[in-house]
């Protein structure tokens, strides 16, 4: 079988089920977008990897500028012509595409049509619905007519999909109201490649490197965007000011990040250390000088986003501390798994006071990590998701 596996965002979890589909005798190509800033993986082939797998980066002439609507959506637009042209070329049996723009979805699903291509709509975010919610906080009378489209546009796009994968039964309700078919749903939780993020201690060369070797580590690693709440971080760096021996890492790019750098400048926050996206081969240490990770979600959205973040730092075996809403599926596996700490959204004081508490207490730390590397080793079987997603495909 042709299966094209598009990741807008180049993410490494999405590159794992290429490189498992290709060893199973599947031709493959991956494409991802060159021109967004997120953390991405690592988009090449290795040694050893069959003939089958190719992947492909769709370039713009500048970097997607996620601060304008208009001008965001000219490059949204624009990127879905090129991946469409890329459809038409390649000819694909099945186009799996996830973490993708509703205007750029648009193209790619009208290409698949046309070829009588299977097209597969992996829905890590409701971006609709997330579009809708943002606006119409931000403007009023015109973003509730944007916010209408984008609804509109992802409910009609998914009644024409082939077939649905779900990130979360959460998203079934949605899915129910929208009169999407039932038997067109599976649903698949992520991961994250294992394989690629094994356990590193604190005495790693990353870490030496930004001289955090020998201090206490609140990490935060991952995108900082509009669903996220980058003043909790910065109330951490607030509240652990005075004690020296702990450092507050933020390693993201883009708004929020700016937002930080602007506050540690005008606070005089020396405990804040805010990197730009590293390596994907880096991304071990940078998770293993933490002594906790910390990721945030704001809490309307809970229910169209899964902080993909919080899977990664399973990985890593160390425990964490979460300011997302507790229906979140992220907040279920870490309160199930005993893997950390879940603080709801609007409880600001309960989450830096946990952080203040959790940081000390070197017993409590081990265990969650444990739980937590156990739970990914439990979960992210690459072979076992591979056939879920081989079963959709049919």
């Amino acid at each position: 079988m042709r299966i094209m596996v598009h990741d807008y965002g180049g993410y490494s979890f999405p590159i794992q089920l290429s490189r498992a589909l290709s060893e199973r005798g599947h031709d493959v190509r991956h494409v991802y977008s060159k021109s967004v800033l997120a953390p991405q993986g690592s988009l090449q082939r290795k040694q050893g990897d069959p003939e089958s797998l190719t992947f492909k980066g769709i370039s713009l002439s500048y970097i997607i500028d996620k601060q304008s609507y208009m001008k965001r959506r000219r490059q949204e637009i624009e990127y879905g012509r090129l991946l469409a042209e890329e459809v038409k070329a390649w000819k694909p049996d099945v186009v799996l595409s996830g973490n993708t723009p509703l205007d750029t979805q648009k193209l790619l699903m009208k290409q698949c049509h046309a070829l009588e291509t299977n097209f597969v709509f992996w829905i890590q975010d409701l971006y609709g619905v997330a579009v809708n919610r943002i606006l119409r906080k931000k403007l009023p009378i015109i973003g509730s007519i944007i916010g209408s489209y984008y609804v509109n546009l992802e409910r009609s796009l998914l009644r024409n999909s082939k077939d649905i994968i779900l990130i979360t039964e959460d998203f079934k309700h949605q899915m129910k109201e929208w009169k999407v078919r039932e038997d067109n749903l599976h649903v698949i939780e992520n991961w994250a490649p294992l394989e690629d993020l094994p356990i590193r201690t604190k005495q790693n060369d990353w870490a030496k490197k930004h001289k955090l070797d020998q201090s206490k580590c609140i990490v935060y690693s991952g995108t900082l965007g509009m669903k996220h709440n980058p003043s909790l971080l910065l109330d951490l760096s607030v509240r652990f000011k005075e004690q020296k021996d702990v450092k507050v890492v933020v390693v993201s790019e883009g708004a929020g990040a700016d937002w930080l750098k602007k506050k540690k400048l005008e606070m005089g926050l020396d405990n804040l250390l805010i990197l730009g996206f590293q390596p994907f081969d880096q991304v071990a240490n940078v998770l293993g000088t933490a002594d906790l990770l910390v990721a945030v979600l704001e809490p309307d959205a809970g229910s169209f986003s899964v902080p993909s973040k919080v899977l990664t730092y399973h990985c890593s075996g160390k425990p964490m501390l979460l300011s997302v809403p507790g229906t979140n599926l992220a907040a279920k596996i870490v309160k199930r798994q005993g893997s950390g700490k879940v603080v709801e959204p609007f409880e600001t004081e309960e989450f830096v006071n946990q952080a203040e508490h959790l940081i000390r207490d070197d017993i409590a730390l081990k265990k969650m990590g444990r739980n937590a590397r156990a739970y990914a080793e439990e979960a992210f079987d690459i072979k076992r998701i591979t056939d879920k997603f081989e079963s959709v495909f049919g």
